[in-house]
Formats: structure tokens, sequence, C-alpha cells
């Protein structure tokens, strides 16, 4: 069961293994593009390849909900070992859950009982996080609470943005999930319980998660433009005009007069500070942030310095 690109890893994983894959769950197609022509989720594309490359016989399953009856039945007639889940998207029903003998096995991408729920790849990258990892899950009826059992863990670069972590921790889930279910067979397991102490959820992103609000500190702003990045990614407005931001970095107060900041006269956050020949800096509610990788509302991501010389941005203004 799963969705998006980061399923797809380990789908590829499990279908090249010596384990049999007897049906693919994945959610409805949804209409795309201009077009509004409807477009299969990942999971379905690397699905009907692998049928085309393997002639294997593989159901694929689109229920709007997991709790139909029909699809329930189907699954009870299909009677798997197990039901390996990554980023399906839907909340999975005890009838479900106690259907496989080996149950139901989330792969997901944090260090449990950190970041439950949704994307806390990103969330990772945003907080600040120095690492991250997979955790192998036994799901129970709660969010990502169940016992845990396999974890990977990663560091997060200074420059790791939500996408490039996302590509990394993809390529966890496949071997590891192989690793399970290979202990499944042996009886070797040893499930352990999170410790509810430690535990913190995510929110769901939206388009708005990216709005920057400049009175936070310039280091919070960095983070936020990184996690994410590729998407929904962080926009401004200036002139009243959306200015998407893609690259960022920080200059803490003591370190502004020798970026040629002028620090006696007191601006507000969201103030231009300087415009220099590649970056702007803007003044935000503690330290500053120079902005070296922008996207004009209607055009493409460019450098800074690229913008600046067809755009004039001047001292003083102020990003709204």
């Amino acid at each position: 069961m799963g969705t998006p690109d980061f399923a797809v890893e380990t789908f590829n994983c499990l279908v090249h293994s010596r384990h049999e894959i007897a049906a693919v769950v994945t959610q409805p197609d949804k209409p795309k593009g201009r077009s509004g022509k409807a477009s299969p989720p990942p999971v379905k594309e690397a699905a009907l390849k692998a049928i085309g490359e393997t002639g294997r016989d593989i159901k694929i399953l689109q229920p709007a909900r997991a709790k139909e009856q029909w699809f329930i039945d189907e699954l009870k007639g299909i009677n798997p070992d197990a039901i390996i889940v990554v980023a399906f998207g839907q909340i999975l029903t005890a009838d479900i859950l106690s259907i496989p003998k080996h149950g139901c096995i989330n792969v997901h991408a944090s260090l449990l009982p950190k970041l439950r729920g949704a994307a806390p790849v990103q969330w990772a990258v945003i907080n600040g996080d120095k690492e991250s990892g997979v955790t192998i899950m036994q799901m129970d009826e709660g969010i990502d609470t169940g016992d845990m059992l396999l974890v990977k863990k990663c560091s997060i670069s200074p420059d790791e943005t939500g996408g490039s972590l996302f590509d990394k921790l993809a390529g966890f889930g496949g071997p590891m999930v192989l690793d399970v279910l290979d202990m499944a067979e042996k009886g070797t397991l040893k499930p352990v319980k999170q410790d509810e102490s430690q535990h913190t959820y995510v929110k769901i992103l939206k388009k708005e998660t990216g709005h920057i609000d400049f009175n936070m500190p310039a280091i919070n702003i960095e983070r936020l433009v990184r996690g994410l990045d590729p998407w929904p990614g962080t926009f401004t407005h200036i002139h009243g005009r959306m200015l998407k931001i893609w690259k960022t970095f920080v200059i803490p107060e003591e370190k502004a007069a020798e970026n040629g900041i002028d620090t006696v006269e007191k601006i507000p956050a969201g103030t231009v500070a300087a415009a220099r020949k590649n970056d702007i800096i803007v003044k935000t509610g503690d330290g500053y942030l120079a902005i070296t990788s922008l996207q004009p509302e209607g055009k493409k991501r460019m450098d800074t310095g690229a913008f600046l010389r067809g755009y004039k941005i001047e001292k003083g203004e102020r990003f709204e």
C-alpha cells in the first residue's frame, strides 16, 4: 500500500525480491495540470511497469476509502502474509490491520516517536534536527504509535533540503522491509515499544505553510526555505507581486557591519537592509537573511543577481 514517489523505491525492491506481491493498493487517479486529465499515482505507474516487464499477475486496487466493505473483502480473499504500508495516505481500520498473518508493516520517514504524522521529512529540516531516518513499525490503530521493528539513522547536512532528504530516506525502506520480512518468517522479530514521553506530531504541509514571516529569526526562515524545497516552496510579496524564495543564508547581528549593513538605523523586520550584486539582505526578527535564489511571479527560478539586473529593489523597501 503506497501512493507517492517515496513508496516507489520500496515497491521496486519488493517486486525484484523472492516475495510475491499479490496486490498493489494506491489512491485513485486524480486530475492533473490544466487539461484536468486523470493521472495515476507514482506507485500505480511503477506497478504497471513491473507487470509489463515481468508478466506477473499483480492486482491494482484503488479504493476511494479503505474502509469500504468491497475492499476489505478483496483483501480477505487475497489473505496476505503481510501488508507493507508506505505513505498510503488513508487510515487503516482494525478490520484491515487484523487480516495479514504478520500484520501491517509501515515504513515511516522519521526516528519515532519523534515526528509522527504527515510530512516528517520536511519538518525534520524545518525544525533544525541534526539527524533523521526511517522506522519500520508494526501498525496499530493509533497514528504512528505501533511497536518499532527496525530503525536506520542518517545525518542531516547543513544544506539539506526537504527534497534531498526525501531522496536519501526513500532508498532506506526497501532493504529494511526485506530484513523485517526475513525476521518475521524466522520468528526473530523483537518489537520495541515507543517512548510516549518523547513523541511529537507534525502538521500536514499546505501552500500557506511557506508564507514567510520575517518576524521570525533568520535561522528559522533559512530552515523553512530548505525544508519546503521543492514543495510547496516559500514565498513573500513585494510591489504587490509574489516572490518565491529558494536559497538563502543567515547573517548574524554581530556580523552585519562586516557585510556592509548599516546597523545604526533600526529597521523593522521585512525591510531590505541592502541589495548587493548577488543577493538581497532582509532584516528579520533576529539577524539578517541573504536571499541568493528566487522566482518572480510567472517566471522561472533564477539567481538573485540575474533578478536584480532586470528588477529594481532598493534599501528601505519592505517585503509584505
